[in-house]
């Protein structure tokens, strides 16, 4: 073992009596303390190990290769001797392994379908702090076995940030172990970005500033791949010194790639590596001395409501934030940029956001159950998975056939199990076979979960063709990977078509399928939520696409993987979801209805043709409804029609407490569908409709034991002392009117009024000739006033009327002269 010191050496000897004394512990140190492989080498020569493994769990593949190829260097072997490796692209393991270096995802399979975890010591959760979904499953798996099945199974908890307490508590017994680490001082520099402003560009500009100011490596954190080649371009077009070399670093690199990247610089030259989250712990960067920080990390953000899953550019949280920043200082003094000004490092979230609580979580469902768990508390988990989430995982898969009604896993649950892939991607995979399309769905499940495979375009087929030609070892472990797949399904290998991707995935996810619309590129999803497309891409011109994989928040999102697929392909692949429907609606362009026969694929319309429309009660609503919307005012009222409606709200207002009904404008037109529809059952139109429609409808919104009250206290009319009967306009915004000429009121000693006496009405007194003289609310006041001027004025005008003095006790006359005169 080499005898170069490392923090953690300090704490072995504790750890190693921990568990020598219980079976569980957790083992807190910051990165670079060197727990990765100290902490499984130590374990070797602990008794209780007998002849058994100590599997290592890493949360990603890159770190589980250099976790296995530093511990081997240390013993001085190859990885596949005492210390192997186990990943989806490709395991070294041998009859001497003892520690086998897996990543999480791998470990959860396993012990469902071991659960005694035959041959196995202890099981180490490396990097714990990331709360990755399958370590957060492989934990509560792995104490429930220990419970249950293998008392003597030793649980380890390795972390660089973490509550320790906290999964100390979840654990029994759980001894707590804690490495001070060792840290060279980091000096941290604010340059923030204009937020505004491209990405690359801001990371360019920093680090070409870091390299003028600083010496040594260059990490640059950026959240993606896209990010990272597009800084890459940058760098590359502003130029850098000559002894300057840029490297990526991500998940996409083939392991050739990923070693070159992690390798140190070559002598008298400088590295600039640009890297995900990837880099934040578990590997070791020889070299780096800078570190820049933008802030920002890629998530996964499961919605169940929908149904998907969406990549989201998230601001770091600050355990994230200060592990970075560590970087700089693991073998030296160091500087860190961070691309956001001091201030804004108060509001980061303490720690990222567990997976389990935003994550898919059909595969984690399908294991529960597997385990023979239907409700997941019933395991030790440190954060409970939402109740929306789990219902959403449980529909799905027994929509798929995984789980029967009562959440068992099926024999079909079984073999998808099998297939080493998120359950719907089996379920694709499998259903595909049978048709010959095995191949090609094992293919377009590998481009879903390897990304960069046959490029980063969002069109499949062209991915799927640009994959056959490519000749590299990570193409190559990868198709031995999908070999294995269609295989477990029960395919073999054949020729895959990818002019066929479309229907294979619209089969599989008739949710998926998009339509377009409207301005090029854009797209509307089964679910009604919008994608979009670059218009300059050619997949932006087809009618349907079935759409594997899209980003984005809000209302539209970014496609990023998917298929043409024919209109006759989307009818037969989701055949049992298409509804067809004779639909009724209101067109204001003609004033009536029209009807449609209509195929829709949830928010999708597939066609539409029209259809005549039969009145009946079924569309007698929608007319007055879509009348009423258009304005009651376009209704043909009649005289005798709108005078009730006009009395009825005067006596409401009159009357605020009384028993009148509402007959206000907004009413009629929010109740239109209760009112007016019944008399509207042989109408498809506005022209179907006549007063005698509207004033039957009236009648019955007033009441029988109001009517007489109506006529009492809102008469349609005035009888005035000349005999004369003259209607009352109630429209005027001053209160009911009555336009009558002086002389037909003669004789009249007090104010008419109505509503009981409340209400005076509004007298716009008028000539002989119907030309207003005067309007007043106080007759005997205008009598005993301004009369004795009007009486001047008209006797010079209407010479051959009577023109009295006393006008309150002289005779009332329609004529020029009161009869008998």
């Amino acid at each position: 073992m080499t005898a170069t010191p490392l923090p953690i050496d300090a704490v072995l000897p504790e750890l190693l009596a921990s568990l020598a004394a219980g079976p569980n512990a957790v083992l807190t140190a910051p990165p670079g303390a060197g727990k990765t492989t100290r902490a499984p080498l130590a374990l070797l020569a602990a008794p209780w190990r007998g002849d058994g493994r100590i599997l290592v769990l890493e949360p990603r593949r890159l770190a589980a290769r250099a976790a296995a190829e530093r511990m081997a260097a240390t013993l001085g072997e190859r990885v596949g001797e005492t210390v192997g490796l186990r990943v989806r692209l490709g395991s070294r393991v041998g009859p001497r392994t003892r520690i086998e270096v897996v990543t999480e995802g791998v470990f959860a399979r396993l012990i469902v379908d071991d659960p005694e975890l035959t041959g196995v010591a202890a099981v180490l959760f490396d990097e714990f702090h990331e709360r990755s979904l399958d370590a957060d499953l492989g934990l509560a798996l792995a104490l429930d076995a220990q419970g249950g099945l293998r008392p003597d199974l030793r649980l380890l908890v390795m972390s660089a940030t973490l509550d320790g307490a906290r999964v100390a508590a979840l654990m029994p017994g759980a001894a707590q172990v804690e490495s001070a680490g060792r840290a060279f001082p980091v000096e941290t520099r604010h340059a923030p970005r204009d937020p505004r402003g491209r990405l690359e560009d801001a990371v360019a500009a920093t680090v070409r500033r870091a390299l003028a100011e600083e010496r040594g490596g260059v990490l640059a954190f950026l959240p993606g791949r896209g990010e990272i080649r597009r800084a890459a371009r940058r760098l590359e077009e502003i130029g850098l010194p000559e002894d300057v070399d840029v490297v990526e670093l991500h998940g996409g690199l083939d392991p050739r790639e990923q070693d070159a990247a992690v390798s140190p610089a070559a002598p008298g030259r400088r590295k600039v590596t640009l890297a995900t989250a990837i880099a934040e712990t578990s590997l070791t960067l020889e070299g780096v001395r800078v570190v820049i920080d933008s802030g920002l990390a890629r998530v996964a953000a499961h919605e169940p409501a929908l149904g998907i899953t969406r990549l989201e550019t998230v601001r770091v949280s600050l355990a994230s934030a200060d592990q970075r920043r560590g970087r700089a200082g693991r073998t030296g003094p160091g500087v860190c940029y961070r691309l956001w000004d001091e201030a804004a490092t108060r509001s980061l979230a303490p720690f990222a956001r567990p997976e389990i609580l935003s994550s898919d979580l059909s595969g984690f469902m399908l294991d529960l159950a597997a385990w023979g768990v239907s409700d997941p508390a019933a395991l030790p988990f440190l954060d409970p998975p939402p109740r929306a989430a789990v219902a959403e995982a449980k529909t799905l898969l027994t929509e798929i056939g995984a789980l029967d009604g009562d959440g068992r896993v099926t024999p079909r649950g079984q073999r998808l199990r099998g297939i080493a892939l998120p359950p719907r991607l089996a379920a694709m995979l499998l259903d595909a076979v049978p048709a010959g399309d095995g191949a090609l769905a094992a293919e377009i499940a590998l481009l879903a979960v390897e990304r960069g495979l046959g490029g980063d375009g969002p069109d499949l087929v062209h991915r799927l063709e640009r994959f056959a030609r490519e000749r590299g070892p990570r193409a190559q472990a990868a198709r031995g990977l999908a070999d294995g797949w269609l295989t477990s399904a029960g395919g073999r290998r054949e020729t895959a078509r990818p002019e066929r991707a479309g229907r294979v995935i619209a089969a599989a996810f008739p949710d998926r399928i998009a339509k377009a619309r409207g301005r090029a590129g854009a797209f509307l999803l089964v679910n009604g939520r919008g994608a979009a497309l670059d218009p300059a891409e050619a997949l932006s011109r087809e009618p349907y696409l079935a759409v594997l994989d899209l980003t984005g928040v809000a209302q539209e999102g970014r496609i990023l993987l998917a298929a043409p697929v024919s209109e006759d392909d989307v009818r037969e692949a989701a055949a049992h979801r298409i509804r067809r429907r004779e639909e009724v609606a209101f067109d204001l362009a003609v004033m009536g209805l029209r009807g449609r026969a209509r195929e829709a694929l949830g928010a999708l319309t597939l066609s539409e043709r029209q259809t005549a429309v039969t009145p009946g009660p079924e569309t007698a609503a929608a007319l007055a409804e879509g009348l009423a919307g258009a304005g009651l005012d376009r209704l043909p009222w009649g005289r005798s029609a709108l005078a009730l409606l006009e009395r009825v709200r005067f006596l409401r207002e009159a009357e605020p407490d009384g028993d009148w009904p509402d007959l206000s404008h907004e009413t009629l037109t929010a109740t239109a569908g209760d009112w007016l529809a019944p008399f509207l059952t042989h109408a498809t139109a506005l022209r179907d409709v006549r007063e005698e429609h509207l004033s039957a409808a009236l009648d019955l919104l007033v009441p029988y034991a109001l009517r007489r009250r109506l006529d009492a206290e809102a008469p349609t009319h005035f009888n005035a002392p000349s005999g004369s009967r003259l209607p009352i306009d109630y429209s005027d915004v001053e209160g009911p009117a009555l336009d009558v000429r002086v002389q037909e009121l003669f004789g009249l000693n007090r104010h008419p009024s109505i509503a009981g006496g409340r209400r005076p009405l509004t007298l716009r007194l008028l000539s002989p000739a119907h030309r207003p003289i005067q309007v007043t609310k106080d007759l005997p006041g205008f009598w005993a006033g301004s009369w004795k001027e009007v009486r001047a004025e008209m006797r010079g005008r209407y010479p051959r009327h009577v023109w009295p003095e006393d006008p309150a006790g002289a005779q009332a006359t329609s004529r020029a002269k009161p009869r008998g005169t």
